[in-house]
């Protein structure tokens, strides 16, 4: 029994592991579209952008900001921070208006670095939960109190602010994809799989080379039962190159409203549209460098399934950000008061 019940956290453990991968790509292709698009296309592409964004605009309830931030810092001219949210709202899960965040990914921008630094948060991190002042996993925050106890959550993890959010869920992967007209991959083996509501063996998918529509493609991006980590990793990154390629040929120049389009209606933000405008100013460039940091940590096992982040290199990862966003000081007595505020 203990066997079966190791294996059965191991195999929760890749699942998961697999999801935030599926995020990080469908995070990637939303900001490409959005921003790429944006400054490629043309004036028309341009407003249809801006009305996007605008309709997507929802506050992150905070007024004045990060309280981590000192009042007198300019957005427009520093290095920032975005933290993705993926919710996955299909499927028989059972969540409330708010949902679970099924993702957490905090990504620090470095303007003069031309570099950018993401760090997956697992779900099942045990971490403090300022808006209900308890421990729990992290993924509880955002079904708790919205964007903005998933942003103070992770601002309180990390002692660094959270600037900017972007909230997007999977079926933005599924529009994209059959906007596109679907993607060409090479399927490598026969594969029986479950569809974006969860119905088991919804797609079949025969080996070779071949064209994917929205619901197949995801099928096989979050396929893991054929192979292993490794190999499922290598799928994820040719359905994204395929998505690119497909995004920039020019069969597609005419689809770019409706690519813009099928990622607004999956997403909110609080990013202006003149922000998303600098960003592509400095951020797009060949020489754009991405580190992905991943936790480490073990599991805890309670009453429920936990994992323990590993305390010395939490602080590490920690001091590692707020150098990547030239931040000095530590502001979490101004954190603390503010939650006064928002707990009452």
């Amino acid at each position: 029994m203990a066997h079966d019940s190791s294996r059965h956290i191991r195999m929760k453990t890749k699942r998961k592991k697999s999801k935030r991968r599926r995020l990080i790509n469908i995070f990637l292709m939303s900001l490409f579209i959005i921003i790429g698009t944006t400054i490629t296309y043309g004036y028309n592409t341009w407003n249809n952008a801006a009305n996007v964004v605008t309709d997507s605009f929802e506050s992150d309830g905070r007024d004045q900001g990060s309280a981590l931030r000192d009042p007198e810092f300019e957005l427009d001219e520093e290095n920032i921070s975005i933290l993705f949210i993926g919710v996955d709202q299909g499927g028989n899960r059972e969540i409330n208006d708010r949902g679970l965040s099924d993702a957490l990914i905090l990504a620090t921008l470095n303007k003069s670095d031309k570099s950018v630094k993401m760090v997956n948060i697992p779900r099942d991190s045990y971490v403090y939960i300022p808006y209900r002042d308890e421990y729990t996993k992290i993924t509880h925050a955002h079904a708790y109190g919205g964007t903005r106890a998933a942003i103070e959550t992770v601002e309180y993890l990390f002692d660094v602010p959270v600037d900017y959010y972007m909230t997007i869920n999977f079926n933005a992967f599924i529009d994209v994809v059959d906007t596109l007209g679907g993607i060409e991959v090479d399927v490598p083996f026969e594969m029986h799989e479950l569809d974006s509501k969860d119905r088991k063996e919804a797609i079949h998918l025969l080996p070779g080379e071949q064209r994917l529509n929205g619901e197949e493609a995801l099928a096989f991006v979050r396929s893991r039962k054929y192979d292993n980590d490794f190999e499922r990793g290598n799928r994820q990154q040719e359905a994204l190159q395929a998505m690119f390629n497909e995004a920039l040929s020019f069969n597609n120049v005419l689809n770019v409203n409706k690519l813009i389009n099928a990622v607004g209606s999956n997403m909110k933000t609080n990013i202006p549209f003149n922000q998303i405008v600098a960003l592509s100013t400095n951020f797009i460039s060949p020489s754009l460098s991405i580190e992905t940091i991943p936790l480490q940590g073990n599991d805890l096992i309670t009453d429920l399934y936990y994992f323990d982040l590993d305390k010395e290199h939490l602080e590490e990862v920690k001091t590692d950000l707020r150098i990547h966003l030239d931040i000095e000081e530590s502001n979490l007595d101004s954190f603390n008061s503010d939650q006064e505020s928002f707990q009452d």
